[in-house]
């Protein structure tokens, strides 16, 4: 399984400018799905599984930088260069909410329960707005001491984490006090920040290692140094054996998470990779390039036995017909706002 000979991904096309953020929603009753943020200002959600578009997000002005899906996959959010997040319906892509910023806004996190959407941005300032009051004015946590970069919740929406674009380490805040409890020290940038599935790690790319830290205890459990200069990276959820990175040589390599050691090395984007994630079965992972092109990766050609292994555990049947389902039921949705989904599709690539 670890020496297949050529990756042939799904390649998905639609954007029109370089692919900076994805992000999968877990699985839901209908299925998962995929969001990717792209300098030409509009988000697509496609499904998880098969990379088929469903949807738009038009609105902003600017270059989106982040975006990201609650639990429920019903709603988006996305950080943009023109000093807004907006937060969208999932399933008619409306726009629900603009929150404004005074500078360029980078990241964006729904909180685990659906409540909460934390943003940040070049203002150095976190901010928390409650959905269920959007009109309210945000909570403000102590100011960031740079330029923020990315950010995440863990312990069930009791810890903050993020990043800066401008000095290495990654901090972590208490949100009930609102001050920095923690910082996990790297001596670049940390480019990207995820919290594992299981809760367990926190894995961050600084550019030449990926490092993986306890995130209840802060301890760093791994730090591997990269062939290349790599800017994303993700761990497997399903088995926590290996995990991907991308960066600026193009290649997509997957590792051993125990020895460093490299599985593979997918070749096929014609730009720097900006990000990488797997997807919430571990079955996948996707790349995001410069290129302007989403890239789906199978994480190993399955045998007879394992796919109904993973149907039975990780209900894959189910999903692909209810991912269907619900795909055709979005783009019932869509008629009033985007008229003709497939040619917008083909259109949004040239």
């Amino acid at each position: 399984m670890e020496k297949k000979k050529v990756a042939v991904p799904l390649v998905c096309h639609g954007h029109s400018r370089p692919v900076v953020d994805l992000f999968y929603s877990p699985v839901t009753p209908d299925g998962f799905f995929l969001i990717s943020a792209s300098k030409d200002s509009s988000p697509m959600l496609r499904n998880g599984e098969t990379g088929d578009w469903i949807g738009t997000f038009e609105g902003h002005k600017g270059a989106v930088w982040s975006c990201c899906l609650d639990t429920n996959a019903l709603r988006a959010a996305s950080a943009s260069a023109d000093f807004s997040t907006k937060v969208w319906d999932a399933l008619t892509g409306d726009e629900l909410h603009s929150f404004e910023h005074k500078h360029i806004a980078r990241a964006c996190a729904f909180s685990e329960d659906t409540h909460l959407l934390l943003t940040g941005g070049v203002e150095k300032i976190l901010r928390i707005y409650d959905m269920n009051r959007p009109d309210a004015p945000p909570r403000e946590v102590d100011k960031s001491p740079g330029s923020v970069r990315t950010v995440a919740w863990l312990h069930s929406d009791q810890t903050i984490l993020s990043s800066c674009t401008d000095m290495g380490g990654v901090r972590l805040w208490d949100v009930r006090s609102g001050i920095i409890v923690q910082t996990l020290e790297t001596k670049s940038s940390v480019t990207s920040a995820e919290v594992s599935q299981d809760g367990r790690y926190i894995i961050t790319a600084d550019g030449s290692t990926v490092k993986f830290w306890d995130a209840n205890y802060y301890g760093m459990v791994k730090s591997y140094d990269m062939p290349c200069t790599v800017e994303s990276a993700s761990l497997e959820p399903k088995y926590g054996n290996k995990f991907v990175a991308g960066g600026e040589d193009m290649w997509v390599r997957v590792f051993d998470f125990h020895t460093g050691n490299e599985i593979a090395c997918n070749k096929g984007h014609h730009g720097p990779v900006h990000c990488v994630r797997f997807s919430p079965g571990g079955e996948s992972y996707a790349s995001g390039s410069e290129d302007g092109t989403i890239r789906i990766w199978r994480t190993g050609p399955l045998t007879h036995d394992e796919s109904e292994d993973l149907s039975a555990n990780g209900s894959i049947d189910k999903v692909k017909v209810t991912a269907d389902e619900v795909s055709r039921k979005i783009e019932g949705f869509h008629t009033a706002d985007e008229g003709k989904p497939k040619e917008k599709e083909e259109a949004g690539e040239e």
